[in-house]
């Protein structure tokens, strides 16, 4: 009885006594607290930050085990305190700098402070981190030199410290035996890739060195592991062909070199890289053939080759890609059919084959991608028809063909009004002469239909009413007759209407001042995302090269109906359309007088009524619009005085011409034109006058000018001829007789009664014959330049953040740059500015702003951003730094403008050449190099990758505390 009644209870005991340790073992666990050392230096960490959530998180907790971004582990030497292994703070807005004490975690494996405002350079004291295997600081504002730091780090596995203001030459860097993961993308390192780059780690898996200012070809990379993975150098001036040793690489499977500058032709050893997903080689000079050898590629996704000089036949060997979903070859010279069987590509989202030379039809397999989702084939040489089986596509949301040769414009409507997801739609330049059809249904989703340029005959069709979404509509260039329908107002979402150079007749239709979309911005449309990156061009007239807008929401809400037949009056009630930002009724027949209601179309930036019957005066009211860029009344019967405020100063004199009735500063002064007029004249007297009259009473006087100079030259002449000696005396003395002449000349730059009026000689004499030591701007000290950029900077950034709504200012340049007494900088000439509404990013706009410091992207999309900016205020840092000015800083074939001669110089590895002499000294040459990198940041090519104007007021300002720490 005993042994049985034992044997439980020993057994009870046990698991009583194995669930006490278990409690006990739990009980230390949870009592173990952060590692009083690493506490204190998160701590110090945390003061270094000016910003960010953890300052405030941080304290309201005393084990830092538990603070926000921290994870512990166990002590392996058996203390009761834990120490933090890991600290990932990404996204928390920190700023300042990074401390010292950081490098005291003697334990942390993994560091991820990206996308902050982290500035500053890395402390020497993060080599001491022996345990690191993960380091991610990309995307914040660090800068200065890494490889001081990195080269202790031996046991890193992932380095990641892209998007910030690095500058090193790649040579001096490597030293990471278990480096598997290298990211030092969007910085500024400079140099070639050197062997070093793969020498210290076999094992590296993703190296990505984009979007920094790397020369040289990829020899550098011959020694790289067999097992890389990914290899990015996008966005550099690297050069050469395609080494062979590539193509060995055979678990490669993303290759991205875009925007380079490779030459030379690819091989058809690509067949051997049978791992590749994603190969993208765009933006480069490669030439020749696209191999024929992608039957090995069935992994491969993307295939991106466009804006190179590749020729010949599509590689019909493409067809065997069967999970290939973009194939983008366009602006190339490729040339004959579409011979691939799209039968075996099904997961085709993608095609674009725009800008090459192709002929033939569409083939008929093309029906076979389900899932294609963007196609174009614009500008090339393709005939005949819109194939019937397109009606499948219902995945189809962009369609572009113009630029080609096909027929039968009612049938390939009859079979695309069937792809009911279908929302861009370009057709123009196409089915030449033929009918526009009127009975059309379908298109529920289309928002961007465009046939311009067809020669199209008929009359605008009522079919388009059923396009309930669209609001983008181009039927220009077309024979269209017949009057604007009065239902075109009911076209609730429509912003951008293209009638011009068309037959039309009639009225403009009342209703036309009832589009929504032109009253007031609605917020919540969709706005045009359907073009997906696909550019979109658009002509004003035959010679102009086409505008660039990457997105059709880019357009300027417009109503152009320039060159017709319309007749009548401007109705009253185009006041209505406060969101329109262009329009163009000119060379037609329009009557009557200019509305003032014009003046209530605020966003107005383009008013074109020049070549009609228009007559009375121009409404001073329109001294309002102040985002008037371009205005023309040419042409006309108009008279009176020309309006002096707002804009009007900016205009050329041609935007009057042709109205000789119309008078002041800018044209022919109005007492001369009242002299001529009796008063009491009807407004039609100008032209009973006669512009004949008026140009007979012109050459009247100015042959009477003609003759009494020709008199007076006949003089001088006869003096200087009758006295030799005295010609050279003229020459000697014309200083001395200049001034004489000079002294009673009055120069009145006040327009105040208690400053006296100056001459010439005051002037002269006060400013020592304007000697160049007196110019503000020039013999200016370092810390001063610096100074202005700072203050300059934060002016900037007071337009672009804090100012409501946003302001983008547009002429940023040193003379618009004012300094008081002290050398404080202020912004000034808002002329040009635009305000930039809430959850705008842009605004579209002529080609304005002063040259050299105008962005390259203006020319190509006339949309004004912020980013634009930043370029030009890069100039102006350029300025300061160089002493020179933003255009001709050289003599000769050989001369460039500023910008692109300070990055030939970088590239040369002569910065200490382009600072000013004037300001160069060792003890400041990290600064002047940190203000030149931000300059360079500032100008790059690519608006997406510039920085924001905060970021540089961050830089600069960082500068400045890094001097006085000095």
């Amino acid at each position: 009885m005993v042994v049985v009644e034992t044997a439980p209870m020993t057994f009870l005991r046990w698991v009583l006594y194995a669930c006490f340790l278990c409690s006990s073992w739990g009980l230390k666990t949870i009592t173990q607290s952060c590692d009083p050392n690493d506490m204190l230096a998160l701590k110090e960490f945390a003061g270094k930050l000016t910003n960010g959530s953890i300052i405030t998180s941080w304290s309201s907790k005393t084990d830092c085990c538990q603070w926000e971004g921290v994870v512990c582990g166990s002590n392996t030497n058996g203390s009761i305190h834990s120490r933090v292994t890991m600290l990932t703070l990404s996204k928390k807005g920190l700023q300042g700098l990074i401390p010292p004490s950081l490098g005291r975690l003697d334990q942390l494996k993994s560091v991820n402070l990206s996308c902050n405002q982290l500035s500053g350079g890395l402390p020497l004291e993060l080599s001491s981190l022996k345990q690191l295997e993960v380091l991610d600081l990309s995307h914040n504002l660090l800068s200065g030199q890494v490889s001081g730091v990195l080269s202790g780090l031996l046991s890193i596995r992932t380095l990641n410290i892209s998007s910030n203001l690095f500058k090193e030459d790649l040579l001096e860097l490597g030293g990471y035996p278990n480096l598997v993961v290298f990211n030092m993308s969007n910085n500024s390192f400079t140099g070639r890739i050197t062997s070093q780059i793969c020498s210290f780690s076999k094992g590296i898996q993703i190296l990505d060195l984009s979007a920094n200012h790397l020369v040289g070809d990829l020899e550098g990379l011959s020694n790289c592991s067999r097992s890389l993975q990914q290899l990015r150098l996008d966005s550099n001036s690297l050069s050469g062909a395609l080494p062979d040793f590539i193509y060995s690489m055979s678990a490669l499977q993303q290759f991205s070199i875009s925007n380079n500058n490779f030459s030379g032709q690819l091989s058809k050893e690509v067949s051997k890289l049978f791992n590749l997903k994603n190969l993208v080689i765009y933006g480069n000079r490669f030439s020749g053939h696209i191999p024929n050898a992608f039957v090995n590629l069935t992994y491969l996704e993307q295939f991106d080759a466009h804006s190179n000089m590749l020729s010949g036949p599509l590689p019909s060997t493409l067809s065997f890609c069967s999970k290939l979903h973009i194939l983008d070859l366009r602006n190339n010279s490729l040339t004959g059919p579409i011979d691939l069987n799209f039968t075996g590509m099904p997961s085709l989202w993608t095609l674009d084959l725009a800008s090459n030379h192709l002929s033939g039809p569409i083939p008929n397999s093309l029906s076979a991608c389900r899932e294609l989702t963007i196609l174009s084939l614009a500008k090339n040489e393709l005939t005949g028809k819109i194939p019937e089986s397109f009606a499948n596509l219902s995945s189809l949301l962009f369609l572009s063909l113009s630029n080609n040769s096909f027929v039968d414009l009612s049938g390939a409507l009859t079979v695309l009004q069937q792809c009911q997801n279908l929302s861009t739609l370009i057709l123009t330049k196409n089915f030449v002469g033929e009918e526009i059809p009127r009975n059309v249904s379908g298109f529920q989703n289309l928002m961007v239909l465009a046939f311009g340029n067809c020669a199209l005959k008929g009359q605008i069709p009522f079919w388009l009413l059923s396009c309930r979404k669209l609001e983008v509509l181009d039927l220009s260039w077309n024979h269209l007759d017949g009057s604007i329908p009065y239902w075109i107002g009911q076209m609730e979402n429509l912003f951008y209407l293209d009638f011009s150079n068309n037959s039309l007749t009639g009225e403009i239709p009342q209703s036309l001042t009832q589009l929504k979309s032109l009253i007031s911005a609605n917020n919540s449309s969709p706005h045009l995302t359907a073009s997906a990156g696909i550019p979109l061009y658009v002509k004003r007239n035959q010679s102009a090269s086409g505008l660039q807008y990457n997105q059709a929401s880019s357009f300027p809400p417009s109503i152009l109906l320039s060159n017709n037949r319309i007749n009548g009056t401007i109705p009253p009630e185009v006041g209505r359309l406060k969101d329109l930002h262009v329009f163009d009724l000119s060379r037609n027949n329009i009557m009557g007088t200019i509305p003032s209601s014009f003046s209530e179309m605020e966003n107005l930036e383009i008013l074109d009524l020049s070549s009609n019957n228009l007559y009375g005066s121009i409404p001073p009211s329109l001294e309002k619009l102040t985002f008037l860029s371009k205005f023309s009344v040419a042409n006309n019967h108009l008279r009176g005085q020309i309006p002096t405020g707002g804009q009007f100063y900016s205009f050329p004199s041609s935007s009057f011409e042709g109205n000789p009735g119309l008078c002041g500063v800018i044209v022919s002064p109005c007492n001369v034109i009242n002299n001529m007029m009796k008063p009491g004249n009807p407004s039609g007297s100008v032209s009973r006058f006669g512009r004949g009259n008026i140009l007979s009473i012109t050459i009247t006087v100015g042959v009477g000018l003609v003759l009494v100079l020709a008199i007076f030259l006949h003089k001088m002449l006869r003096r200087n001829v009758g006295d030799p000696i005295c010609d050279l005396e003229e020459e000697v003395s014309l200083p001395h007789r200049l001034s004489e002449a000079l002294r009673s000349s009055k120069l009145v730059l006040f327009q105040n009664s208690d400053c006296k009026d100056l001459t010439v000689a005051d002037l002269l004499k006060s400013t020592n014959n304007f000697n160049q030591a007196n110019i503000i701007g020039c013999v200016l000290e370092w810390e001063v330049r610096l100074k202005i950029a700072q203050g300059a900077a934060w002016g900037l950034a007071y337009l672009h953040k804090v100012c409501e709504p946003h302001i983008v200012h547009r002429d940023v340049k040193s003379s618009n740059i004012l300094l008081d007494e002290k050398f404080e900088a202020h912004l000034a000439d808002f002329g040009l500015s635009r305000l930039l509404c809430p959850y705008d990013t842009h605004v579209t706009t002529d080609l304005v702003g002063t040259l050299g410091y105008i962005p390259p992207e203006y020319s190509q999309t006339l949309m004004a951003t912020c980013r634009g900016d930043v370029y030009s205020f890069g100039v102006v840092l350029l300025e300061l730094l160089t002493g020179r000015r933003p255009v001709e800083v050289c003599k000769g074939k050989n001369c460039r403008n500023l910008v692109s001669w300070v990055f030939q110089m970088k590239s040369e590895k002569r910065e200490a050449e382009i600072i000013d002499p004037a300001i160069w000294g060792k003890d400041r040459q990290k600064q002047l190099f940190e203000m030149l990198e931000i300059a360079c940041r500032c100008l790059d090519q690519d608006p997406r990758r510039r920085p924001l104007v905060e970021e540089v007021v961050s830089w600069l300002d960082g500068i400045g505390f890094q001097g006085a720490q000095q």
